[in-house]
């Protein structure tokens, strides 16, 4: 007779019984199994293992009726009967393997004996997962209540390793009812994060990231993983060493569109990280993430520029944006009226970046028309972070001549410029700055953004950020080669006190030879105003002073400042 017709022989497992009643007859049929696996004629190697495995039931029953509360956990309901099905079913195996009988071969009945022994394993291993988390050594009561805000650190930390004991043990309804519990307590309590890291099979919960499961566990599963990557530091740290960023990227591709969102949001969550930036080209991920931008839902494409923008600075990845079109993808969605604000400010992150990268980055995002959308950009957007990611793009783009005499051309722009230095947060007005600078402005245009003089001395003033005191300073000097931006500057009698205080040797916020620097450029016209102007303010002392110092361009700028001054003298000496 084939061993699954004998088994179909066997009275089925009783259901709806208390527990006990499964624990006794597990006991039973183990102890007959114990003895009958040693008179066995064949398949012996196998059935010294199943015997260890038997064994180690034996413990874990014993260890499991020691427990408190162990008839409580609604998981034995469908564990116990589950084990004595199998324990059965080894028993009839066994009856057969004594009297060698194999009517269907021993080739099926192997296959048989391996499926039963492998259904033990699993059972060992829920005994264990059960035994480990101690909840059978709490009431079931503690399990049902939900903990809330005030709840204790053991509390909680019992309810997660309950929580995930389930998961893993129990059935389908099990599984969901647990993983919406886990949303529920990342969602309602900060420190839960924490403690699943440390408490929970974080491995496990990544298991059901995968397709094969059910549609809605996977669906869970997926929230659950995003919340938990976007919770902290040590949480996001966690998914990403059990393997969550390759399913989650797989799911960004092939997902259904809220199975995309979520996990665009856990992909970003961990890329945070920048030692975890280099997993992304290991999983091919640099093409999924530009296919999400290119067509996901708002959300998606939110979050998944969000995470090419954390990794555009990994040498490799940033090749493979280039190879996989990412710069066209990235241009758009900085135009696009569809795009969400935060989108617009990662993907003006990312432009910068590559920008920033080399020429062959500024020549692919040039042959996008970047430069122009760029500055329309600079027109439209409001004061924001977003504004400084495409100022910096369009600083790193500065430096091909082509685009400097674009920039260099338009009115608008540096007006938008000046507008940024007048009122700008400091890293706009160092940056806008910068550019003023580096720029070849014509005198029409330097006339148009004469607002910015006074602003500029102001900045010639900070020590900090590194290199902006010279940039405003060529920047000045460059403006006021236009001899009614000089007047202009030398009425505005707060910006010339300003000047005069910064070429006080006392005065060592700021390098001398700066101040001197633009002294220099407004006496060198010969307009007696600026001469009048600057001696009235008590420039000559300071300049005499900072000459016998030898600072660089003092002694001319001296020169320059009392022409008028020693030709009176001499001519007068001349006279006497």
């Amino acid at each position: 007779m084939h061993p699954s017709t004998h088994l179909k022989s066997l009275p089925p497992p009783p259901s709806d019984q208390p527990p006990q009643t499964f624990l006794d007859l597990i006991t039973s049929v183990l102890s007959l199994l114990l003895i009958s696996s040693l008179t066995v004629r064949s398949f012996i190697g196998r059935w010294q293992v199943i015997r260890t495995k038997l064994t180690s039931l034996q413990s874990s029953l014993s260890l499991l009726s020691d427990s408190p509360h162990w008839s409580q956990n609604p998981l034995l309901h469908t564990l116990l009967p589950s084990v004595l099905s199998t324990l059965q079913r080894l028993h009839s195996l066994s009856q057969q393997c004594g009297l060698s009988s194999f009517p269907a071969g021993k080739l099926l009945f192997q296959s048989d004996l391996d499926m039963a022994s492998s259904a033990l394993s699993n059972h060992l291993h829920d005994f264990d997962l059960l035994l480990k988390s101690g909840v059978l050594y709490q009431s079931n009561a503690i399990v049902l209540s939900h903990p809330g805000p005030s709840s204790g650190k053991d509390e909680l930390a019992f309810f997660v390793r309950d929580l995930f004991t389930r998961l893993q043990i129990g059935g389908v309804e099990f599984k969901k009812k647990a993983l919406d519990s886990l949303i529920q307590i990342l969602n309602d309590d900060e420190k839960s994060a924490s403690l699943v890291s440390k408490e929970a099979n974080v491995g496990y919960l990544i298991n059901l990231l995968d397709s094969n499961h059910q549609r809605l566990i996977q669906e869970q599963a997926v929230m659950a993983v995003s919340i938990l990557a976007s919770a902290s530091d040590e949480a996001r740290k966690i998914v990403f060493e059990e393997g969550g960023l390759g399913p989650l990227l797989r799911i960004l591709d092939t997902g259904s569109m809220p199975l995309k969102e979520k996990a665009a949001i856990a992909v970003e969550a961990i890329t945070a990280d920048p030692e975890n930036g280099w997993a992304i080209s290991a999983y091919g991920g640099v093409a999924v993430l530009i296919e999400a931008c290119r067509s996901g839902s708002e959300a998606t494409r939110t979050h998944a520029v969000g995470a090419i923008r954390n990794v555009a600075a990994v040498e490799d990845i940033k090749m493979a944006l280039a190879e996989e079109g990412a710069v066209p993808v990235l241009v758009h969605l900085l135009v696009s009226s569809t795009t969400t604000s935060s989108a617009h400010e990662k993907a003006a992150h990312c432009v910068a970046i590559l920008a920033s990268s080399g020429e062959y980055f500024r020549t692919l995002i040039i042959q996008e028309r970047g430069v122009q959308r760029l500055m329309d950009l600079i027109q439209s957007l409001p004061n924001s972070n977003t504004i400084e990611h495409v100022l910096r793009a369009i600083s790193s783009l500065s430096v091909l001549d082509s685009v400097a005499r674009i920039l260099s051309s338009s009115t608008l722009f540096l007006i938008r410029l000046a507008d940024f230095i007048k009122q700008g947060s400091l890293i706009l007005q160092q940056i806008s700055v910068s550019l003023v600078a580096s720029l070849t402005i014509s005198d029409g245009n330097k006339r148009a953004i004469s607002g910015c003089l006074g602003p500029l001395v102001k900045l010639m003033e900070l020590p900090k950020p590194a290199g902006l005191q010279e940039a405003a300073t060529v920047a000045l000097v460059s403006l006021l080669t236009v001899r009614s931006n000089r007047k202009e500057l030398v009425r505005d009698e707060k910006s010339v006190m300003k000047l005069v205080q910064m070429l006080e040797p006392k005065h060592e916020l700021v390098v001398k030879k700066f101040p001197v620097m633009v002294v220099a450029a407004l006496v060198s016209g010969g307009s007696g105003e600026c001469r009048k102007r600057l001696l009235a303010a008590g420039a000559y002392q300071h300049l005499q002073n900072l000459a016998e110092m030898d600072v660089a361009g003092a002694k001319k700028a001296l020169q320059r400042l009392a022409g008028n001054k020693l030709k009176k003298i001499f001519s007068r000496t001349w006279r006497e």
